[in-house]
């Protein structure tokens, strides 16, 4: 059996060479432009929420979740249907889930289509939050896990679930914790929704973890985990096995990887706050999950607001990228530079 916490400091060494070097590549040339004006206007007027939250559905359409017109309780609007697919073009195809979560967080799109939503706050009160659940594409509930409302730690009880991600097999992954005081673990269920096991724990070790904002996995099977506090990207086998530690996708809020193993990461919060990652830019950096490698960067486009645009990301089969904004409220589209149009002058 590999000892992978042995080769794992030669690793950071190589991961530390790869993200100087690609840092000051992308920053003489960012491969990628937005593309303005793209997103459709929401129904009866009403403005974007908070979008922490953004999927590709494998089918030519993209899936995010908002808040509801804000950043606070999506059960005080119980007319608005916080989660919507969306084609590339911008035009909004479906809607559902009003008066079923409290603040959705992260999403998730299975094999198969289905539709999985963490909803990361809860309203004991009125009993929704705290919970993970899966809808049909069209929007039936097919499956809720955590108790609906309440907040703790066992098996089948969440504190602020961050993000969920299904495997090839099945089996069911919950990043539960969204603060440094939370459950900072990840939890396994099977298909049904059983308790398999769970791995993190609190701190900073390796394997350890604190805030584990959202989850992605390669071709490989191996298990991708944004350890926020920590300034770092986790890998793990499926049964918990801690495999490396990656520091040079920044601070991570957000990763994805697409069918040829290229990571997209959004740091949103580097270099704010006065102790989060000090020296590092905000932005979207891509790179390959196989090296590590950090290959192109999209920086912040605005460094005077207290976060960056893009806390969660993803990107389609031609290789466009998709940022969910917390601060901006909106989704935003990147394209390789050069494939849009230009306007005649």
């Amino acid at each position: 059996m590999i000892n992978y916490k042995k080769i794992t400091r030669l690793t950071l060494l190589a991961g530390a060479a790869a993200v100087m070097m690609s840092e000051f590549s992308a920053a003489q040339d960012v491969p990628y432009e937005e593309v303005p004006g793209i997103w459709a206007p929401l129904p009866d007027g009403r403005n974007w929420g908070s979008t922490s939250t953004v999927y590709y559905g494998g089918d030519g359409t993209i899936w995010a979740a908002e808040r509801c017109g804000g950043n606070t309780n999506c059960m005080d609007t119980p007319d608005i249907d916080p989660v919507m697919q969306l084609s590339k073009d911008g035009k909004i195809l479906k809607m559902f889930g009003r008066g079923m979560m409290v603040w959705p967080h992260g999403i998730h799109v299975d094999h198969e289509g289905n539709v999985w939503i963490a909803d990361g706050r809860g309203d004991e009160e009125r009993g929704v939050g705290h919970q993970v659940h899966k809808f049909s594409p069209d929007g039936e509930l097919l499956m809720s896990l955590g108790q609906a409302g309440k907040a703790g730690k066992g098996q089948y009880i969440f504190n602020q679930p961050c993000d969920v991600l299904v495997a090839p097999n099945g089996d069911i992954f919950v990043a539960d914790g969204h603060s440094p005081q939370g459950n900072n673990r990840v939890v396994k269920y099977n298909s049904k929704g059983e308790y398999i096991m769970e791995f993190g724990g609190d701190g900073a070790e390796f394997g350890e973890m604190y805030e584990p904002h959202s989850l992605a996995m390669d071709s490989q099977g191996r298990l991708f985990v944004a350890d926020r506090y920590n300034d770092r990207v986790q890998i793990f086998t499926q049964d918990g096995e801690f495999i490396n530690s990656w520091r040079q996708f920044g601070r991570p809020s957000g990763v994805y990887i697409d069918k040829n193993d290229i990571l997209y990461v959004a740091d949103s919060e580097s270099n704010s706050g006065g102790t989060r990652n000090p020296g590092w830019d905000r932005g979207i950096r891509i790179g390959s999950a196989k090296t590590g490698w950090v290959t192109a960067f999209i920086p912040d486009p605005d460094k005077g607001v207290a976060f960056s645009r893009a806390e969660g990301v993803t990107a389609d089969d031609e290789g466009n990228i998709y940022g969910a904004e917390v601060e901006e409220m909106n989704l935003r589209k990147y394209v390789p530079r050069g494939t849009l149009p230009r306007r005649r002058n």
